[in-house]
């Protein structure tokens, strides 16, 4: 009964008009938006009115929210999984903003079981309890395609997307079990070619924290994905056709090749 509830409830806010205010936000802060197909940008527009309306905002360290915030936060989250099901993102309940890096408290058991506690600057963090964490002005940057192949909020959403399939080991839920073997196969390939390059001293054109785990591969290489699609389709063909397969889109279609040449 709940699930029905939930897509009535859906279908009647993805009837509501966005607000202009909104539209005049988009094309000027997230331009790709613009270059989507009349079709899609509809799509996006029903998945950005109903994610503001299911997830919760708060804005940290003193960052007062408002609507510029929360669209071009999720406007972004959306575009992530604008081919995809409307159930993406099903188990997140909060966005948490602050206005740049923030000092994150860390708390771990080390190999002879001492617990060790720290601190560790960061821009963002993705957990398994509900809640994504951004720095404003870097999902800001990210969105205008002014971070080189960065984003964020691609980034850390790409993690949620890989916990759906029961935790973050950069293997996502997949539509066809047939398609996991080429998956796994693609990925590993492209993830020790990366590590190896990193290990040599080799300057790498994926950014090198996506050696630290398959998880963060994953999460890297969906930025690279949307930011420079140009370059990742022409280097590295297997991993741009698994991720188009995923997302099921090909942004080369609103991206320059101008823009991401190296």
């Amino acid at each position: 009964m709940a699930s029905v509830w939930r897509r009535w409830r859906r279908a009647q806010i993805a009837r509501r008009r966005l607000p202009p205010s909104w539209a005049s936000l988009l094309s000027r802060e997230f331009p790709r938006a613009e270059r989507l197909e009349a079709t899609d940008r509809a799509t996006l527009a029903r998945r950005l009115l109903v994610f503001l309306a299911e997830k919760r905002f708060e804005g940290a360290a003193g960052l007062k929210m408002c609507d510029e915030i929360r669209v071009l936060i999720a406007a972004q989250a959306c575009f992530l999984v604008l081919r995809r099901s409307q159930e993406d993102y099903g188990g997140l309940h909060s966005v948490i903003v602050y206005p740049g890096e923030y000092v994150a408290r860390l708390r771990a058991r080390d190999e002879i079981g001492l617990i060790r506690e720290g601190s560790q600057v960061r821009l963002g963090e993705t957990s398994g309890r509900g809640a994504v964490v951004v720095s404003w002005g870097e999902a800001r940057r990210g969105a205008q395609g002014a971070n080189g192949g960065r984003n964020l909020v691609f980034h850390e959403f790409a993690h949620l997307l890989d916990a759906e399939s029961g935790g973050f080991d950069g293997a996502p839920r997949l539509d066809q079990r047939s398609a996991y073997d080429r998956w796994s196969r693609v990925m590993r390939e492209e993830y020790e070619a990366l590590r190896a390059r990193a290990a040599a001293g080799v300057r790498t054109d994926i950014n090198p924290y996506a050696t630290t785990s398959p998880a963060e591969f994953f999460a890297v290489a969906t930025e690279s994905f949307f930011q420079e699609p140009h370059r990742v389709h022409r280097d590295h063909p297997a991993l741009f056709g698994e991720l188009a397969r995923y997302y099921g889109l090909d942004p080369r279609q609103f991206m320059d090749e101008e823009a991401d040449s190296p």
